[in-house]
């Protein structure tokens, strides 16, 4: 009798293949194009677009976005409104981007206008499902909101093992929330990722400049993620 778990062990190794080479020829097409991608992963409202705007208001960066969720287009329309090149991705059912999305958005990225050295691609709102998927970035950010709590570390540590630094966001409501930052530090120690940590607010400007000069020096030095998904 065929196993079942290993049949889905096979599928699921196929699929995954395919998005793999996607994201190698993704992850060339951004050397060829001088192009730095942040792949931005968190929960649901954890503020990615909240982010983005105050740095496209700001001036901070000159960038291209990728978003994605579920359904509507409001996040790209939130930002289409600074300038902002932004092409959004509904997945329907989907609960994270794949590879071969991202190609077929930077298509249409290139049609709509010019695309930027920075291109962010905001991820689907999953703690879960962006993990196993490479979309070819130079670097992967999570961002944990104060709201949230300090424990999602190691409740979902495959998403924080993805991570080339963690964003702490509404960090001007940590003491509302009572957030220790020493747990997500002693936590991302206990998983070995010893990796830059940013509390970043909306109402402090300097925090959103250290996370952008972070960037700014990262695409500098030609930074690849050595994560393998």
């Amino acid at each position: 009798m065929d196993n079942p778990s290993k049949k889905n062990i096979e599928v699921s190794m196929r699929i995954l293949s395919k998005n793999d080479e996607e994201a190698i020829k993704l992850r060339q097409f951004y050397q060829n194009n001088d192009l730095f991608v942040v792949n931005l992963m968190s929960s649901p409202g954890s503020g990615k677009t909240t982010l983005l705007e105050n740095i496209a208001k700001n001036h901070l960066l000159d960038f291209s976005v990728i978003e994605g969720d579920l359904q509507t287009n409001r996040d790209a329309e939130r930002l289409a409104k600074y300038g902002v090149n932004a092409y959004q991705i509904t997945t329907g059912e989907a609960c994270h981007l794949e590879a071969l999305m991202v190609k077929d958005a930077l298509e249409k990225l290139n049609q709509q206008g010019d695309l930027k050295n920075f291109l962010f691609i905001e991820n689907v709102g999953n703690l879960v499902c962006p993990a196993s998927y490479d979309l070819g970035a130079n670097m992967n950010i999570v961002l944990l909101s104060t709201s949230e709590g300090d424990d999602k570390v190691l409740k979902y540590p495959t998403i924080f093992l993805c991570a080339d630094a963690v964003v702490i966001s509404k960090s001007d409501l940590i003491e509302v929330f009572e957030f220790q930052i020493s747990r997500v530090k002693e936590d991302l120690a206990k998983l070995k990722k010893e990796i830059p940590l940013f509390l970043i607010s909306k109402n402090n400007l300097d925090s959103m400049k250290e996370f952008c000069n972070f960037l700014k020096l990262n695409k500098e030095k030609n930074y690849v993620s050595s994560h393998t998904f």
